[in-house]
């Protein structure tokens, strides 16, 4: 059985930074794509950072990049997200996500969300004014 564990979250000032880790059991970093999402209350959950575990470069939603940075370790099943400068507006719910059999690779990294077939729970961030 997959499970993704995402640890983490917690409160900051403005400005201030955050990592953000997802640890796998039952699924394999190695070839996949992996992604992290965000849902603040009332809007739809939206992509942030999404990387091949294979190489090439990630994707960031245009108004995260140089903020957020997505990296992943392959021997350690491990997945992770620093986040820099932090803003209000980044206050959300932020989930870990694996790619199942769909497309991911150098060429193409997924970036909807019903392009990742595991989630895990979730892992708050709030950050203060």
């Amino acid at each position: 059985q997959v499970q993704l564990m995402e640890s983490g979250g917690g409160s900051v000032q403005a400005g201030g930074s955050l990592t953000l880790s997802c640890e796998a059991s039952g699924y394999t970093y190695s070839g996949r794509c992996m992604g992290w999402f965000r849902q603040a209350p009332g809007k739809e959950r939206e992509g942030v950072a999404s990387i091949f575990t294979g190489g090439g470069n990630p994707y960031y939603a245009n108004s995260l990049r140089g903020r957020f940075t997505i990296s992943h370790d392959n021997d350690k099943n491990t997945l992770t997200l620093q986040m820099n400068n932090l803003q209000p507006e980044d206050t959300a719910m932020y989930y870990c996500a694996g790619s199942g059999l769909g497309p991911c690779g150098t060429w193409y990294v997924p970036h909807f969300e019903d392009e990742y077939t595991y989630w895990g729970q979730g892992t708050q961030v709030t950050v203060s004014s």
